[in-house]
C-alpha cells in the first residue's frame, strides 16, 4: 500500500512515518509544502492519505478538502485543534478519519485502517446511490417512451413495451437506448 503524508512540519511527519513503519507500511512518500499539492498528489498515487495540519487556517483546510473532493481514496486528517464547522465540511469533503489531538504513533495503524475501511463502505454507498439513480434515469426514459408510443400509435402500456422490447432485440441494443432514441425524435417533431 501507498501512503503519502502531507505534513509542513518534519518533527510531526516523523510520528507518522514511524506509526506507519511499525505497523509494516514501507512505501511511504512525505509532501513537505502544500503548494501545488494536487498535482504532486496525482503525480504520486497513493492508495491512502495521511494529512497532519499543526492549527489549521480556514485556507489550509479549503485546500485539503479540495483534495479530498479530487481524490477519491482513503483521507485521514489529524488536526490539534477543531471546531464543529471543520468537522462537519471535512466529513462532507470526503475525509475518512478526522482526528483530533490524535497524532501517536501507536494510533497511526487502527487509524489507517479505520480510514480505508470507512473509505470502502462510503465508496460502496456511493456506487450503489449512482446505480440506483442510473436504474431510476432508465425506466423513466423506458416510461416517457412508453407514453409517446402509447399516444402516437394508440397502443397499450404492453403493446407499447412489446415494441420497444423487439426492437431492442432486433437492433442488438438495450431497451433503454431504443426509449431514448423514441423521446430525441419525438422532440424532434414536437
Amino acid at each position: 500500500m501507498k501512503i503519502v503524508i502531507v505534513d509542513e512540519n518534519p518533527v510531526r511527519a516523523v510520528i507518522l512515518y514511524e506509526g506507519l513503519r511499525e505497523a509494516g507500511f514501507t512505501d511511504v512518500e512525505r509532501i513537505g509544502e502544500t503548494r501545488s499539492l494536487l498535482k504532486r498528489i496525482y503525480a504520486l498515487d497513493p492508495d491512502v492519505i495521511l494529512i497532519d495540519l499543526e492549527n489549521p487556517s480556514r485556507d489550509t483546510l479549503e485546500q485539503m478538502f479540495q483534495v479530498s473532493r479530487a481524490v477519491r481514496r482513503p483521507i485521514a486528517m489529524f488536526v490539534d485543534q477543531s471546531d464543529t464547522a471543520s468537522i462537519e465540511a471535512s466529513v462532507e469533503a470526503g475525509v475518512s478519519a478526522y482526528i483530533v489531538d490524535g497524532l501517536k504513533k501507536e494510533r497511526v495503524k487502527p487509524i489507517l485502517e479505520l480510514c480505508v475501511s470507512r473509505f470502502r463502505a462510503f465508496s460502496k454507498l456511493r456506487d450503489e446511490l449512482e446505480r440506483a439513480k442510473t436504474d431510476l434515469d432508465e425506466r423513466k426514459a423506458i416510461e416517457r417512451a412508453k407514453g409517446i408510443l402509447m399516444k402516437a400509435k394508440k397502443l397499450t402500456e404492453d403493446e407499447a413495451y412489446k415494441m420497444m422490447r423487439s426492437g431492442a432485440m432486433r437492433e442488438n441494443k438495450k431497451i433503454v437506448d431504443i426509449a431514448r432514441a423514441i423521446i430525441t425524435a419525438a422532440e424532434m417533431f414536437k
